[in-house]
């Protein structure tokens, strides 16, 4: 058996989601293996895009790789950050010129805009409920560049307990000991699989750590630090799983 972890922003969703992916992800399951999805998106989130897709996967790994799921939403492991820290993370980040945040736990997002109308999950710093924990608090900045700052201070200031992970223009922070390959360590752990069984395909900052840890695909649009440590590029997901039933046929990448 082997195992394809795919970032779903950029990467299986490059271009949309269409019937040779589907037809691709289907075959690859059918012959025994397993797909599944690795995103920062958090789990509320995540868990609605197969159906909304029409495919179907194995597994999920939401915020990051924070929260491991059945494709339900059933919870099988997360990290989580200690509450005490939201509030002092939120004020730095909206400090820096960020006006909107979320704030993920395992199944639910609360969501803090900057607007006078506002939805049933949606609160301001002052109307925040108290939190157990949160697993990621991600936010949006209005490019990479200003994102890339923000991010390095968020990482001074709070590095020794939270982790922040760029994503283009975005920035989702976990748990200092927490990125996308820690989480599948996690998730092989779970189903008794060896290192040597994941294959992980991504195109962004965020996605660095599994590219760099598992052997790895980067997609043709992924930026070139993900490209640099990549073992393979690829246009998409259907061409990777060719490659991959090749290889398992027999045959040579």
């Amino acid at each position: 058996m082997k195992i394809i972890a795919s970032d779903y922003d950029g990467t299986l969703n490059h271009g949309g989601i269409d019937d040779k992916k589907r037809d691709a992800i289907k075959k690859w399951r059918k012959a025994g293996n397993l797909f599944g999805l690795v995103s920062g998106r958090g789990l509320a989130d995540l868990v609605e895009l197969p159906k909304r897709n029409s495919f179907e996967c194995d597994f999920l790994l939401a915020s990051n790789g924070a929260v491991a799921a059945k494709t339900d939403g059933t919870v099988l492991a997360e990290s989580r950050c200690d509450a005490a820290l939201a509030k002092p993370l939120l004020n730095f980040i909206f400090s820096l010129g960020c006006t909107w945040a979320s704030i993920h736990t395992a199944f639910r997002c609360i969501i803090d805009l900057d607007d006078n109308e506002r939805l049933e999950d949606e609160f301001t710093l002052e109307t925040l409920p108290e939190l157990p924990y949160f697993n990621q608090i991600s936010t949006v900045l209005p490019d990479a560049e200003t994102a890339e700052r923000v991010t390095a201070a968020i990482k001074e200031k709070f590095g020794k307990k939270l982790n922040p992970l760029q994503n283009g223009r975005c920035i989702d922070i976990v748990s200092a000991d927490m990125n996308k390959a820690k989480g599948l360590y996690v998730f092989l752990e779970l189903v008794g699989a060896e290192h040597d069984d994941l294959i992980t395909v991504g195109d962004n900052i965020n996605d660095t750590h599994m590219i760099s840890e598992f052997r790895s695909y980067a997609m043709e649009n992924a930026v070139q630090s993900i490209k640099d440590i990549a073992n393979y590029e690829i246009y998409g997901i259907t061409e990777l799983i060719e490659k991959e039933m090749q290889r398992l046929s027999g045959g040579l990448l």
